[in-house]
């Protein structure tokens, strides 16, 4: 393990010290996402849903559905625990995630040089892969966007990790929200693999959410 360790570093700083620009490394990540969107096809996956916070306790499995085009549908397996925060939290994250894969939006929606600013802050290594680390600013304060960080893939260029907050409040009823999210490859692809947020809600107060997304299952692009 030290030897792995040891191995990870040095590799990083090799890499700090050759690193390219953001500018190369959102250039190279656009180009392998439209690549890999082009040959991803459809695929299905459990989602499983879990809020707490000092008095209250939710969780919800949820079957989701990627069409080859982008859009997502989803159907609700199983729910349990407090009501209001299972409709108007989780049945509310649906409804903004069906919304969001929807072929007028998704464009609003993608990391790219037409919504986001990409400042480049260096590079480590994740989860046993080396990574650059990208400060991410909207442009605009579109619904979906994300101000904060990720971490690219070196090898593969593809977002390995997500860290930040909405660049827009999502609802009135929400002061603040912070998440992380991560990816793991399945097949030839990166997806997603969990999310956890904490949130500070006018009628939640501060709550705990991880979701984690399991069970991909992948479809000829040509259904």
């Amino acid at each position: 393990m030290k030897t792995v360790i040891l191995t990870l570093i040095s590799a990083a700083v090799a890499f700090a010290a050759e690193a390219p620009t953001a500018d190369q490394i959102v250039a190279q990540l656009i180009e392998r996402d439209h690549s890999r969107q082009a040959s991803l096809g459809s695929y299905t996956w459990t989602a499983q849903y879990v809020l707490d916070n000092k008095a209250r306790h939710a969780e919800m499995t949820v079957r989701g559905t990627r069409q080859s085009d982008g859009t997502k549908r989803y159907q609700i397996v199983s729910e349990q625990g407090d009501g209001g925060v299972r409709d108007h939290v989780f049945h509310k994250l649906l409804e903004s995630e069906v919304e969001a894969s929807q072929p007028s939006l998704q464009e609003r929606n993608r990391l790219n040089t037409k919504n986001y600013s990409f400042q480049f802050a260096g590079s480590e290594p994740i989860n046993g892969r080396l990574a650059y680390v990208l400060e991410i600013e909207p442009k605009n304060e579109a619904k979906y966007l994300t101000k904060g960080r990720i971490w690219v893939d070196a090898a593969e260029f593809a977002v390995i990790q997500v860290e930040g907050s909405p660049s827009k409040r999502p609802s009135f009823w929400t002061n603040h929200v912070a998440y992380v999210q991560t990816f793991e490859k399945k097949g030839d692809f990166w997806l997603a693999s969990s999310n956890h947020s904490m949130t500070d809600a006018k009628l939640f107060g501060k709550a705990e959410m991880v979701i984690t997304h399991s069970d991909y299952r992948f479809h000829p692009a040509a259904e």
